[in-house]
């Protein structure tokens, strides 16, 4: 199964780019699929023993100053409000729940990047309520309305797996390690996630591309530059720390179909396109990771 496993990903990513029809009809899966990666998870790590690290707070800071403060820059000097969005909530954007999958084949932290897996999450279900507030595109919707919505989408994939895991290393350990010893399925699982996340995310451009192709030309572009800041940053990040990889994915590797929800429900919807393209830049990306590491 080594032998191939460089090869799973750039195999996901072009049939995803080919057969994005089809494959984003499977996309209702992907939730289920990242349900069952996070229980693989949090099966393979100590829970009781994950704390809070100094990482963990210069990862959030640079996502939520970054994400404002280019956000309030790009509305001042253009007055692109759609393309201010789409950085915003690129930026912001939490990390990916399956990130622990290819930072740990890659030799980072598994208990590092579990923890700001949780924190990461838990931390935009506060922050972004209040800056999508701020802006005030949905002000009926409120803040307190804003963040139980957040709440409810994170917990549904994030919060179940880390309780059962949780309960199993408290009162089944075995069972526990039984499970944990699978976690090598989750990289497969996740190349099947992405497969049906990438084609759902191709065929979402292609609905919202015609008569925008501006706006979106600024967004692909953006993208592209942010996906590269964003793992570049976090390796910076993570190198002082001791963990250069976990780092760089931490911040670099985002859930993008959360953030897409995010701005189809809080934003101008078209600011999510940003995120669409990101989702290709960063399995780009870590499909060439993964293949120079196995080299």
């Amino acid at each position: 199964m080594q032998r191939i496993r460089p090869y799973v990903l750039p195999i996901a990513i072009v049939l995803g780019l080919l057969l994005h029809r089809w494959c984003a009809m499977f996309s209702v899966a992907v939730p289920f699929i990242i349900f069952t990666i996070l229980l693989l998870t949090f099966t393979a790590v100590d829970l009781r023993r994950l704390k809070f690290r100094p990482l963990d707070a210069w990862l959030m800071l640079f996502q939520v100053v970054v994400s404002t403060g280019c956000y309030l820059l790009i509305k001042l000097l253009s007055g692109n409000n759609i393309v201010a969005e789409g950085v915003l909530i690129g930026v912001l954007c939490p990390v990916a729940s399956s990130v622990a999958v290819i930072s740990c084949l890659l030799g980072a932290n598994r208990a590092t990047v579990t923890t700001y897996t949780i924190v990461g999450n838990l931390m935009v279900a506060v922050v972004a309520p209040i800056v999508f507030t701020l802006i005030g595109h949905h002000p009926e919707m409120g803040l307190w309305k804003s963040m139980l919505l957040m709440f409810t989408k994170i917990g549904s994939t994030l919060a179940l797996p880390f309780f059962i895991a949780l309960a199993l290393q408290l009162w089944w350990p075995k069972a526990n390690a039984a499970i944990g010893k699978l976690n090598i399925a989750g990289f497969y699982l996740w190349s099947l996630a992405l497969l049906f996340t990438l084609g759902q995310t191709i065929d979402f451009i292609f609905i919202h591309g015609e008569g925008n192709w501006y706006n979106i030309a600024w967004l692909g572009g953006l993208s592209l530059l942010f996906c590269i800041i964003q793992f570049g940053t976090g390796r910076l990040i993570g190198r002082h720390y001791g963990n250069r990889i976990g780092g760089g994915q931490l911040l670099g590797q985002k859930n993008t179909a959360f953030g897409i929800w995010m701005a189809n429900t809080f934003l101008n919807p078209l600011a999510s396109v940003f995120l669409a393209f990101y989702s290709i830049y960063q399995n780009v990306f870590n499909a060439w990771q993964m293949a120079h590491h196995k080299s």
